[in-house]
């Protein structure tokens, strides 16, 4: 199969979907890889470091998409890559559509074959190829506060970790999962006082046994939010509905009586947010005050580190690439949680959660769906 790679194109994002490893698996089974020249530059992969590999560079994104089947990408397309698309491209990328009907009408118009990092599954009920990346933004969003703290960022000046004889800040994360738990494990390393809000039982227990009360858990409800987020110096939103719309579990009323200076940090963004007071931001604005808090929503945050990133991202992703590339569409009868990844087909919206958040009917092309 005829394989493209182009280049990212929304703003301050460097990752690449294949790095020159990756590239060389996909040729050694017979595939031919067309990569967009410069196109994992902003990750450190040179165009030379393709060619070593056996791809063929190639100079616009407009002859990507024209000569290749398989698209594979990192962020979801722009509107300059939605008219490129056709009912013959397979695209392998994070989508979120639930957020962006606009994206999905795109999509859907083009007729192509959307499958997303973010809502393939596996055995175990997990997000395999969302993973990485949650552990990359969980990481990046307790850095990111503790810049924000500072008093020329527009926080409130305070050092997240203290020093002797003053306290360290006070983290509240809401969410226990991948993104969550590696928020608190970075925010404990610092040396703040971490509370993790959490529904999951079990969840928590495994927090509790592996930090041994080093990082609190409390039991998420409608009270535990409220006084927590009071409470907190900031909060990180790591909640996540896979395929549909965050919940939104910090409304504006409480801003009002949240800490002035103090920090926000919304890693469900790309899902819509987890802050009714959020929308996206970059890296070159990553920041807005509302009511006295300091809102940092960039929807790329493993962006930043586009090295680290690009690789952890195509060590999950290779598999489910090579398959679809071997086989095509086909590959999604063989495999029920990389069916699960589809999200749009023929101008059909085929993901029960996405459907929902849209508004649109639902097609369950493979039968994944009904097995539940």
């Amino acid at each position: 199969m005829k394989v493209g790679v182009p280049s990212e194109i929304k703003p301050n994002e460097h990752r690449v979907g294949l790095t020159p490893t990756a590239v060389r698996e996909y040729v050694e089974r017979g595939h031919e890889v067309a990569v967009q020249a410069g196109a994992g530059t902003g990750a450190g992969y040179a165009d030379e470091a393709y060619r070593r590999a056996g791809a063929a560079i190639v100079a616009d994104a407009e002859a990507i998409f024209a000569a290749s089947k398989l698209i594979v990408k990192v962020k979801e397309p722009q509107p300059s890559e939605w008219v490129r698309l056709t009912a013959d491209h397979i695209l392998f990328t994070y989508l979120h559509l639930a957020p962006d009907p606009e994206q999905a009408d795109g999509l859907l118009a083009s007729g192509c074959a959307g499958i997303a990092y973010e809502t393939v599954t596996d055995a175990a009920g997990g997000l395999p190829l969302l993973a990485p990346m949650s552990e990359v933004a969980g990481r990046i969003a307790v850095f990111s506060a503790g810049e924000t703290l500072l008093k020329h960022n527009g926080g409130m000046g305070l050092l997240i970790s203290g020093v002797p004889g003053v306290p360290p800040a006070r983290v509240c994360v809401l969410g226990g999962g991948v993104v969550g738990i590696n928020a608190a494990r970075m925010a404990a390393g610092l040396g703040a006082e971490v509370v993790v809000l959490e529904r999951s039982i079990p969840r928590m227990r495994q927090i509790d046994d592996l930090y041994q009360g080093r990082i609190l858990t409390r039991y998420s409800t409608l009270d535990a939010v409220e006084e927590e987020v009071l409470k907190a110096d900031v909060v990180i939103g790591a909640v996540l509905t896979p395929g549909a719309s965050a919940p939104k579990l910090v409304r504006r009323e409480h801003l009002k009586r949240m800490k002035t200076g103090s920090v926000l940090v919304d890693v469900s963004i790309d899902q819509g947010g987890c802050f009714e007071t959020s929308h996206p931001t970059t890296h070159a604005e990553p920041t807005y005050v509302v009511d006295g808090v300091v809102h940092y929503c960039v929807a790329n945050m493993p962006g930043a580190a586009p090295r680290t990133s690009s690789e952890a991202l195509v060590h999950a992703t290779l598999p489910f690439g090579l398959a679809l590339a071997d086989r095509g569409l086909e590959a999604l009868r063989d495999n029920p949680h990389l069916a699960k990844g589809l999200n749009v087909l023929k101008g059909a919206v085929t993901h029960p959660a996405v459907a929902q958040a849209l508004g649109k009917d639902f097609v369950d092309p493979f039968g994944v769906w009904a097995k539940r």
